[in-house]
């Protein structure tokens, strides 16, 4: 059948449509969402004023509940995540859903452009 269609667009001389290539994220664009998004509550340095939240420098590759000093809630020091690209797309869609029982009051990131702009920002902060 597979065959059949494309000797038919082939013969036809149709267009093949092929899925557009991701977009890549684009980190200044996240850092501005970052700012607007996660700076009521993060900072985005090695060091600096304690917020609400801890630190989301180095967060790229660090596991969850992992940074010194900071009180974490039992679901995120329980939580034994990683925080790959792949795991914080999962998160930022929505926190409290992603690992119930977090303190985090943020209802996340459904825009997708967005949450992966976010994502290449933070994988900046090194």
């Amino acid at each position: 059948m597979k065959s059949l269609l494309a000797a038919a667009v082939i013969a036809l001389g149709l267009p093949v449509l092929t899925p557009a290539p991701a977009q890549a994220a684009d980190a200044a664009a996240g850092e501005a969402a970052a700012r607007r998004l996660c700076a009521a509550c993060h900072i985005f340095t090695a060091e600096g004023r304690r917020g609400v939240g801890p630190t989301l420098f180095g967060l790229v590759g660090r596991k969850s509940g992992a940074v010194e000093g900071f009180r974490y809630s039992t679901a995120n020091q329980n939580a034994n995540v990683v925080w790959t690209p792949e795991v914080l797309d999962k998160y930022l869609i929505n926190p409290r859903e992603f690992m119930p029982g977090t303190t985090m009051a943020f209802a996340g990131i459904r825009n997708e452009v967005e949450r992966a702009n976010v994502i290449a920002y933070l994988q900046t902060l090194k």
